[in-house]
């Protein structure tokens, strides 16, 4: 989420209005933990680490898989639905330039948690007591050992031989996508051809994307496409997040509620993502621990 969208993590979030990113990302690039990892002191006791339980729920619980199998299993069953409506369209109103009757039919997919799992690299931070960096997310995107989130290799294969192009609209870079696009072939994923691959940084005629907002690349999709279904982890990969504030993400969720499981596919991330940093102003150049302290602040203790 980065012209390097990941330097941008690094840097607070100025505005809670379109700025030169949107905020909503700020602070929530592909691979970066919920809360950056504390570095274990000397002490008896390991320090707390903010990631830990989301981690391991990803990776070691049968719960995770059974809520993505049921995701991309219902999403499954309406698929013939859409493709055989062709009035049925994903992107929001706003988003779409040309009309979508007639074009060929897509299906948009963020990468990162919504396709593919990167729970190995958070673990790494989390041994190793490391925040996450560019530079090591890179390195992992390099070794392309990312693995299928479970479900989605089904889904994918069953749209593919519908006729259906999966667009990858990723917050990876745009010089990630060679090796993103090696991982997922490796993985059985379809990969139409290289196009398919809208990573930060892809060139939208006549659209001023801001940041690391995927609008422009979602209406880039729409010229093309017929957009079936979005899937993904965070609430800005299906429509733009102009203030990143736990108010305004409720009331854009609560606009758009009607397509989520119909049109639009929200896959479990604890992980990270924007919704962190609306706890916090978005203020990532805060310590630490005075991060940590604003997402206490918000925890409800349901008292009177």
């Amino acid at each position: 989420m980065r012209r390097s969208s990941l330097l941008l993590a690094l840097i607070p979030a100025l505005l809670s209005l379109n700025g030169c990113r949107t905020v909503a990302d700020a602070g929530a690039p592909p691979g970066a933990p919920a809360s950056a990892p504390t570095v274990a002191t000397a002490s008896a006791a390991p320090t707390a680490d903010d990631n830990l339980n989301a981690v391991l729920w990803i990776q070691r619980s049968a719960e995770y898989r059974g809520v993505t199998e049921s995701v991309y299993r219902a999403a499954t069953s309406r698929l013939d639905a859409a493709l055989s409506d062709p009035g049925w369209d994903a992107l929001p109103p706003e988003e779409r330039t040309v009309p979508a009757r007639g074009l060929p039919p897509a299906v948009i997919v963020d990468v990162d948690e919504t396709v593919l799992d990167n729970s190995p690299y958070q673990a790494r931070l989390i041994l190793d007591g490391k925040q996450y960096n560019e530079v090591t997310w890179d390195a992992w995107v390099q070794e392309k050992k990312a693995r299928p989130v479970p479900g989605a290799l089904e889904f994918a294969r069953y749209a593919n031989a519908r006729g259906v192009t999966l667009l990858y609209i990723s917050n990876r870079a745009e010089h990630l996508g060679g090796p993103t696009l090696e991982n997922l072939r490796a993985v059985g994923l379809p990969v139409k051809d290289d196009s398919v691959f809208l990573g930060l940084g892809t060139f939208v005629e006549d659209c001023e994307q801001e940041g690391s907002e995927k609008r422009c690349r979602r209406e880039l999709a729409g010229r093309r496409y017929r957009i079936l279904m979005q899937f993904g982890d965070q609430l800005g990969d299906f429509a733009q997040i102009v203030a990143n504030t736990p108010q305004d993400r409720a009331a854009l969720y609560d606009r758009h509620a009607a397509w989520f499981g119909e049109r639009w596919w929200m896959l479990p991330n604890p992980s990270y993502g924007s919704w962190e940093p609306a706890l916090f102003n978005n203020a990532w150049a805060e310590p630490l621990e005075t991060r940590r302290e604003r997402k206490r602040e918000r925890l409800n203790r349901a008292e009177p």
